[in-house]
């Protein structure tokens, strides 16, 4: 009762919109709309995938149904939209939807903005409609309608609860009952109409909690006998038992580090995209866990392992449930806050590929990835204006700014073949937290002092000299570039250290010590990447990227009309420790500070 008086309050139990992780019992955290929707799908995927590959004729283990409640507002938000396209196109017979269909919105009726036919909508997705017209009272006809729902496999269902907001107060029906106390008077005679003492606050009537410890002992039974069943389903199917039981724990099977690729200097340049689909290639036969997909890019992302199979219905030939591969479609943000649902489930490890551009369409689903600590991995490719002839519109200027901000997101941009392999190798053991694997199309070499063990600290010197002049500090496809610029200097007599930054906030993870040793005092570090320059002054004296937006061209041109040449930098490079040396004093590194 206490969490109740604490309602919205600081630090209480009961924040303004559930979260998950927070309040026992909240699934998903779904306060902006639709996100609830898109992450039920995902739920129900989950649950389809993992009860074809791990049920058997005579211990259906994984048998349960997925409830969704939604409203007009979330019926209105494009992400609902894409998830329930997806749903209806894999036959999810698992998801039942309550659509509480009571007309209002915040603005008021939704005759003002939202007159569709939402039944036809769904019929023409693929869903099984049905109709409850008295949802305030009718409970038997609630009830019913559930069980109806149940009884189609081959259809999602929605059920259309007709109801009126506010029911019982002055103001039902109005939108000035939403998110508004009732006043004073109007609880009062709420409470008379429903045979409750009016002047009684926060009362429950013996028979409630009665009914609840009922439910609550119908649900300990039940639990009681699953966990019977999966004790006598290890007896009988013990290798499946084991993984099933190590996936639901969230653990990662022994030794699967060992299959990460490892990468010598000498090797060939080759795209991170493609690294990416090495490790992925190399790691799934061992982590069965990870299911994949792409929204409409599969062969510019390469998410999918070969000889993988699809997750579809069987019914239509292209798949079956058992598949570790979604086709997404042309879907970020659904297959985001999808995403989102399947890892809510337990058991899978979802990731999910689009260009880092597009990657901003899913921008709401990623930050409550980040808020509920869900283990989401995008493979995010074509990160730069090293995509090329595609041009701004798909080139990512500020969009690795917006996402190094969230809170709780592992940003990745690495530089070769190890640092991509240290990338995942994070990600997989970040139960909490989801990353983006930003990856270029343009090939790139292998790095010197690139290794697994020093890509994982987020942070790491790839050439170091003593008695520097300067320090560069780049990521992706621009660290070989300053590379390139320090023998350059090098040739003209200034020392030029080289960092690689693929991870900053695993690198702010680090002792002090360490970061210290990096990014150490002493000379200008100038930091050096095709995107907008903000936020690097956290972690350099001089920035070097891009004002605007991209160009189209070959890749290669771009990067000269941009400066981004290893001559140029150089260049550049000179001027800062000129501009450093008149200018006197001690230099110090821009991470000491008093905050």
């Amino acid at each position: 009762m206490d969490d109740l008086k604490a309602f919205r309050q600081v630090d209480s139990l009961t924040p303004g919109h559930p979260e998950y992780h927070h309040t026992d019992g909240i699934e998903v955290t779904t306060g902006p709309l639709g996100q609830g929707f898109a992450n039920a799908v995902g739920l129900a995927i989950a649950q389809a995938h993992m009860a074809a590959v791990y049920n058997k004729p005579d211990f259906p283990i994984i048998d349960n149904y997925i409830y969704m409640f939604t409203g007009d507002g979330c019926l209105m938000e494009g992400v609902a939209s894409e998830a329930a396209s997806l749903a209806g196109h894999l036959q999810l017979g698992n998801l039942i939807c309550v659509y509480d269909d009571n007309h209002i919105s915040i603005d008021g009726d939704t005759a003002v903005a939202f007159t569709e036919n939402v039944e036809q909508r769904f019929l023409a997705y693929g869903w099984q409609v049905l109709h409850v017209d008295d949802g305030d009272t009718n409970l038997e006809a609630i009830s019913n309608a559930i069980e109806e729902a149940k009884k189609e496999k081959n259809k999602p269902t929605i059920i259309r609860l007709r109801t009126i907001i506010g029911y019982g107060s002055k103001q039902q029906g109005t939108h000035g009952v939403h998110g508004s106390p009732l006043k004073a008077d109007d609880i009062e005679q709420v409470k008379a109409k429903f045979g409750f003492d009016p002047k009684k606050k926060y009362f429950v009537p013996e028979e409630v909690y009665a009914t609840y410890a009922k439910a609550a002992e119908w649900g300990a039974k039940m639990e009681a006998a699953w966990e019977e069943g999966l004790v006598e389903y290890g007896k009988k199917y013990p290798n499946e038992h084991a993984e099933l039981c190590r996936r639901i724990k969230g653990e990662l099977p022994e030794g699967w580090e060992q299959k990460l690729p490892v990468y010598k200097p000498t090797d060939s340049a080759v795209a991170s995209r493609k690294l990416s689909e090495t490790v992925l290639t190399a790691l799934t036969p061992s982590l069965p866990e990870l299911m994949g997909g792409s929204a409409d890019l599969t062969g510019s992302n390469l998410t999918k392992v070969p000889k993988s199979v699809d997750f579809q219905p069987e019914s239509t030939g292209l798949g079956t449930y058992k598949g570790i591969y979604i086709r997404y479609g042309v879907r970020e943000h659904g297959m985001g806050a999808i995403m989102n649902g399947l890892a809510a489930y337990g058991g899978i490890i979802p990731f999910g590929g689009t260009f880092l551009n597009f990657v901003s369409y899913g921008a709401g689903a990623v930050r409550l990835s980040a808020l509920s600590g869900h283990q989401v991995i995008w493979v995010a490719t074509h990160d730069s204006i090293g995509l090329g002839e595609d041009g701004p519109t798909h080139q990512p200027i500020e969009t690795a700014a917006h996402f190094r901000a969230v809170p709780n997101l592992h940003f990745w941009r690495p530089a070769d073949g190890n640092e991509t392999s240290a990338a995942y190798l994070v990600a997989l053991k970040a139960r909490t937290t989801p990353s983006i694997i930003s990856l270029s199309r343009q090939n790139l070499p292998q790095l010197e002092n690139s290794t697994i063990e020093h890509a994982v600290k987020g942070g790491y010197v790839v050439h170091e000299v003593e008695g520097e002049a300067l320090t560069i500090v780049s990521t992706g496809s621009e660290v070989s570039i300053a590379v390139e610029a320090a023998g350059i200097l090098a040739e003209g007599g200034i020392k030029t250290r080289v960092v690689s930054l693929p991870c900053w906030r695993v690198f702010d993870s680090q002792s002090e010590e360490y970061k210290l040793s990096i990014l150490r005092s002493g000379a200008p570090i100038l930091s050096v990447e095709a995107y907008a320059t903000y936020g690097w002054e956290r972690y350099s004296h001089e920035q070097f990227g891009l004002g605007g937006w991209g160009a189209s061209g070959p890749y290669q041109k771009v990067y000269e009309k941009f400066g981004l040449t290893g001559s140029n930098i150089a260049t550049v490079g000179k001027k800062v420790v000129d501009f450093y040396k008149k200018k006197g004093g001690e230099i110090v590194s821009p991470l000491i500070k008093a905050l």
